[in-house]
C-alpha cells in the first residue's frame, strides 16, 4: 500500500470513527431521553375523595377539582371488564409491547384506501399515554411520540397496572372518568357487581364518550353493546342464554346520586387531606384520596336514620340541627359519625355545619370528670354530702335547674341528679386551675383561654368543647375500665385505616389514662351514672332483665343552646348533641328531653352487651362511713355501713356532723352543769348540719332531728357553749346586689332570707343599726336600701347574732 493510499484509508477510517461515535452518542441519547420519556407521576390528574366503611363499602365520594367524578385507580380490575375491553378495543394487548405492527400495517392500509383517518391502530397502552397527554393534537407525529412512549410505559409497568390505569382515567361521557365512577353514576353498584350487559356498555364507552353515552343516541350506545356481546360469545367467554339474557336489559335512563352515607366525614376528610393525610403518603399518590375509614355502614346508616327522624319532632319547636358519634371502647373506632342533619336544602338551617368538630357550650357534661378527680385525690367519698344551698360567689350565684335546694345531697346523688350547686362548691374546693389542667390533659383542646377566665362557670358550660373530644374522653375512661389489669391504656380516637399504618387519628393526642385516672375511680363515675333517670321518667329499666346497663350524662348550656347526652357501656360510647347551629336558644332545648331520647335510640341499635364493667377489685376499698352524712366513720358515728371507693378515700375527711349535745332527761332541752345535775344529764348523739343547709334538708327528710335549744335557764351561765343556730342565707359574703327603681320612682325592695335551726325562734333584723322588723318561723325581710355598702344585722331572742356586709350598687 503506497503513501497516498495510506493516507485515504486513515482519513476514511478516522471519518468512520467519528460517524460511529456520534452515532453512538445518538444512540446513548436516545436511550436516555427513551428511559425519561415519561413523566412522573404519568397523570398528574386531580380525583374524587372517595370514603368506604372499614369493610370496603362506599360512604360517599366528592368530585374533584376539575369538576370530574373520577375516582382513584383500583388495584383489581373486575375480570368481566378487562374479557370485554381487551375484545372491544385491543385483542393482541395481552402480546405485543405497547404497539401492535398487525393493527399499524391494517391501519395504514385502511387509511390510504379511504384518504382519511379512517384506523389510528391504538392499542390500550397507547391509549393511556393520549389520556395522560390530554389536549396535545392528533397528528402524525403526536402518535409516533405515543408509540414511543408506549413502549417506554411496556417496560415499567405490568399489563395489569396498565389496564388500572385505563380503567381509572377513560371518558365515560358527560363528566364521569373511570370504571369506578361510571359503575357507580350509571348503575349505582360496585365494579365487579356489574351484569355482562353492563360490563360491555361500560366498555363501548370510551371509545367515543363525547358522541355516544346513556342519555343520547341509545340505539347506537345499545347495537355497539350487542356486537360486543355477539363477539364475546364467539371467542367462548360467555354462553348463549348469558348473552340473550344481556342484550335483553335495558340501558340506564340518567345518572344516579353517588351514596351519601357520611357527607359530613368526607368534608372533613377533603380538608384534611393536605395535612393529616399527606404526612402519611409522602408523595401526592392517588391512594391518598381512597380512604377506608373505621366507620361501619350499617351503624352509620341506621344513626342517621335516627337522628333524620327525631329530627322531623325537633323542628316543630325551631330546633333543626343534631349529631352523633358512636365510638367503640376497646379500639377507639367511630362506628358512626353523624355530623348534622344530612339535608342540603335548606341551607338557612347550616346543615353543612359538622357539629363534631364544632366547639359549643358544654353545660354539665364535665361534671362526671371533676367528680372522678376529686375521688382519685381522696378528696371526696361517693356517700359523703355535699352542700345544695343557696350560694353566691362574688357575682356568681349558681342555680339548680329546678331552681330548688336539697340542704345536703350525696356526692354521688349531685351527680346523677346534676346538681349545679354541689358542683360550683366541688370545683371551687378542687381548684379552678386544677380542673383546667386536667381537661387539657384528658383531650379538650378548645380550652384557648386562661383558667382565670373560665372561673367556676367552667362546670356550668362557661367553656366549649367538641363532640369529638368529649365522646373521646368518656370512652378512654371506659376503656381503663376494661382494661384496668393492663398499662398502658391510651385513647385517641381513630377515624381511619391506612395501608401503611394499622390506623390514624385525625385530632387529640393520645394520654396515658392510667396517669390521670385510676380504673376504680372511673368506675366509681359509671355506677353514679347508672342512676340518672331516664327520659320519660323510665325509672322502672332496671326491673327487666332484657335491660341495658348504660351509665350516662345529659348537658344544657345556658339559654338552652346547647342539649347533650353521652352514654357508655364496655364496647360503645355514644356522643349526642342537639341545638341550633347559630347558636338560637329554644325553650325545651335541653339534654333530657332533646338529646337523651335519641342517645337510648342509638343504643337500642347497637349489639351492646348487657354485661356491666367488671368492677376493678384492685382499685377498690371498702370504707366504713356514717350512715347519715356519707363521710368516713367519726368517734361519734353510731349508724355505719360499708361503701366502695378509691383507694384515696381513706384520707377523706371523718364525719364533721355527728355530734355529742348535753339534753335532759327528756331530751327535750340543752342543758349543761351550771343549770342541771351533773348526774341527770343525758350525753346524746345527733346528726347536726349547719343552720342553712339544716333549713333546706329537713323539708325533704322528715325523720331529721334538729338539736334541742338551751332550758330557759340554762341562758344566763358565761360558760355556755351554743351550736350555732342562726344562719344568713341571702345576700351571700361581700354580696352586690341591684335594686332596680320601680315605675312610681321609687327605689323597689329585695328580699333578704334567714335560716333558724328553732321552728318558734323570732329573729330581729337590723339594717345599718336601724331596725325593720322581727320575723317568725318563714325568716323573710324586704329590704329596700340606696347605692352604696351596708350592714345587715340579724339577732335572735336568745343573743346569736349574725352580721354581713354587702353593696347595692347604682344604676349605670
Amino acid at each position: 500500500m503506497n503513501r497516498s493510499q495510506i493516507q485515504i484509508y486513515t482519513f476514511l477510517k478516522s471519518i468512520l470513527f467519528r460517524k460511529l461515535f456520534l452515532l453512538l452518542v445518538f444512540i446513548v441519547v436516545c436511550l436516555v431521553l427513551f428511559n425519561h420519556c415519561l413523566p412522573s407521576p404519568l397523570f398528574d390528574s386531580s380525583y374524587s375523595m372517595v370514603i368506604t366503611d372499614r369493610d370496603g363499602n362506599l360512604l360517599g365520594a366528592s368530585i374533584a377539582h376539575d369538576e370530574q367524578w373520577r375516582f382513584p385507580p383500583l388495584k383489581n380490575i373486575p375480570d368481566k371488564f378487562v374479557k370485554s375491553l381487551i375484545t372491544f378495543e385491543d385483542q393482541r394487548f395481552m402480546a405485543h409491547p405497547g404497539v401492535d405492527p398487525f393493527a399499524v400495517l391494517r391501519a395504514i392500509r385502511q387509511n390510504f384506501k379511504s384518504g382519511r383517518k379512517a384506523s389510528g391502530a391504538s392499542t390500550i397502552t397507547m391509549q393511556v399515554i393520549r389520556l395522560s397527554r390530554k389536549g396535545r393534537e392528533r397528528t402524525y407525529i403526536e402518535k409516533v411520540i405515543e408509540m414511543v412512549m408506549a413502549v417506554r410505559l411496556e417496560l415499567s409497568m405490568s399489563k395489569k397496572e396498565i389496564l388500572s390505569l385505563f380503567a381509572a382515567h377513560a371518558p365515560f361521557g358527560g363528566n364521569v372518568v373511570g370504571i369506578e365512577a361510571a359503575a357507580w353514576r350509571y348503575f349505582g353498584k360496585y365494579p365487579e357487581q356489574l351484569t355482562w350487559a353492563e360490563t360491555t356498555l361500560l366498555a363501548v364507552l370510551p371509545n367515543n364518550p363525547a358522541m355516544v353515552h346513556p342519555g343520547r343516541n341509545r340505539d347506537l350506545l345499545e347495537n355497539k353493546r350487542n356486537t360486543l356481546l355477539d363477539r364475546l360469545h364467539q371467542k367462548g367467554i360467555i354462553d348463549a342464554l348469558t348473552m340473550k339474557l344481556a342484550k335483553s336489559e335495558k340501558l340506564p335512563v340518567k345518572p344516579v346520586p353517588l351514596p351519601r352515607t357520611a357527607p359530613h366525614l368526607l368534608a372533613r376528610l377533603q380538608q384534611l387531606k393536605n395535612t393529616e393525610i399527606k404526612s402519611i403518603h409522602k408523595n401526592n399518590h392517588p391512594d391518598i384520596y381512597r380512604v377506608r375509614t373505621t366507620l361501619n355502614k350499617e351503624i352509620q346508616m341506621h344513626a342517621t336514620e335516627s337522628i333524620v327522624r327525631h329530627h322531623q319532632y325537633l323542628a316543630g319547636n325551631g330546633i333543626h340541627n343534631a349529631a352523633a358519634l358512636i365510638m367503640e371502647v376497646d379500639t377507639g373506632n367511630v362506628a358512626a359519625y353523624v355530623g348534622n342533619i344530612p339535608d342540603f336544602s335548606k341551607a338557612d338551617h347550616g346543615n353543612h355545619v359538622d357539629i363534631i368538630t364544632s366547639p359549643r357550650s358544654t353545660g354539665s357534661i364535665l361534671k362526671p370528670l371533676l367528680y372522678a378527680a376529686m375521688i382519685d385525690s381522696g378528696e371526696l367519698i361517693p356517700s359523703e354530702l355535699v352542700p345544695d344551698i343557696p350560694t353566691r360567689i362574688g357575682g356568681f350565684a349558681p342555680q339548680n335547674y329546678t331552681r330548688m335546694f336539697q340542704g345536703a345531697v350525696p356526692a354521688s346523688m349531685a351527680l346523677s341528679r346534676s346538681l349545679n350547686v354541689p358542683a360550683v362548691k366541688m370545683l371551687r374546693s378542687y381548684g379552678v386551675d386544677r380542673f383546667y389542667s386536667l381537661l387539657k390533659r384528658l383531650g379538650m383542646n378548645t380550652l384557648n383561654r386562661p383558667a382565670q377566665d373560665y372561673g367556676l362557670t367552667l362546670i356550668l358550660g362557661g367553656a366549649e368543647c367538641t363532640l369529638w373530644d368529649i365522646t373521646a374522653i368518656y370512652a378512654g375512661l371506659a376503656r381503663q375500665v376494661n382494661h384496668h389489669s393492663k398499662k398502658p391504656v391510651l385513647f385517641s380516637p381513630v377515624l381511619y385505616m391506612d395501608s401503611q399504618k394499622k390506623d390514624n387519628t385525625l385530632s387529640g393526642s393520645s394520654t396515658n389514662q392510667s396517669t390521670i385516672f385510676s380504673s376504680g375511680a372511673c368506675w366509681l363515675v359509671f355506677e353514679a351514672m347508672l342512676e340518672v333517670v331516664r327520659p320519660g321518667g323510665d325509672s322502672e329499666w332496671k326491673n327487666f332483665s332484657s335491660s341495658k346497663k348504660i351509665a350516662w350524662k345529659t348537658g344544657t348550656s345556658y339559654g338552652h343552646r346547647d342539649a347533650w347526652a353521652i352514654g357508655i357501656t364496655p364496647k360503645y360510647v355514644v356522643g349526642v348533641w342537639v341545638g341550633n347551629a347559630d347558636g338560637e336558644g329554644r325553650a325545651g332545648l335541653t339534654g333530657l328531653s332533646a338529646a337523651a331520647p335519641i342517645l337510648f335510640d342509638l343504643f337500642g341499635l347497637l349489639d351492646a352487651p348487657r354485661k356491666w364493667f367488671d368492677s376493678p377489685e384492685a382499685d377498690l376499698v371498702t370504707i366504713n362511713v356514717c350512715s347519715k352524712s356519707g363521710f368516713r366513720t367519726g368517734p361519734n358515728c353510731t349508724a355505719t355501713r360499708d361503701i366502695v371507693s378509691a383507694k384515696a378515700g381513706f384520707a377523706s375527711r371523718s364525719c364533721p356532723y355527728c355530734k355529742i349535745i348535753h339534753c335532759d332527761l327528756t331530751c327535750s332541752h340543752q342543758v349543761h352543769a351550771d343549770c342541771e345535775r351533773v348526774y341527770d344529764i343525758r350525753p346524746v348523739i345527733f346528726f347536726v348540719l349547719p343552720p342553712t343547709m339544716e333549713w333546706y334538708y329537713k323539708k325533704k327528710h322528715s325523720d331529721y332531728r334538729p338539736i334541742p335549744t338551751y332550758r330557759a335557764d340554762c341562758f344566763n351561765s358565761p360558760d355556755i357553749v351554743r351550736t350555732k343556730s342562726l344562719s344568713l342565707i341571702y345576700p351571700g359574703r361581700h354580696g352586690r346586689i341591684y335594686i332596680p327603681i320601680e315605675l312610681d320612682g321609687n327605689r323597689g325592695k329585695t328580699v333578704f332570707k334567714a335560716a333558724h335551726r328553732d321552728h318558734a325562734a323570732t329573729v330581729f333584723w337590723h339594717l345599718d343599726n336601724t331596725y325593720l322588723g322581727a320575723t317568725n318561723e318563714i325568716h323573710q325581710m324586704p329590704v329596700s336600701a340606696s347605692p352604696g355598702k351596708h350592714v345587715i344585722t340579724l339577732i335572735d331572742e336568745n343573743g346569736e347574732e349574725v352580721s354581713r356586709k354587702f353593696q347595692v350598687l347604682a344604676k349605670e
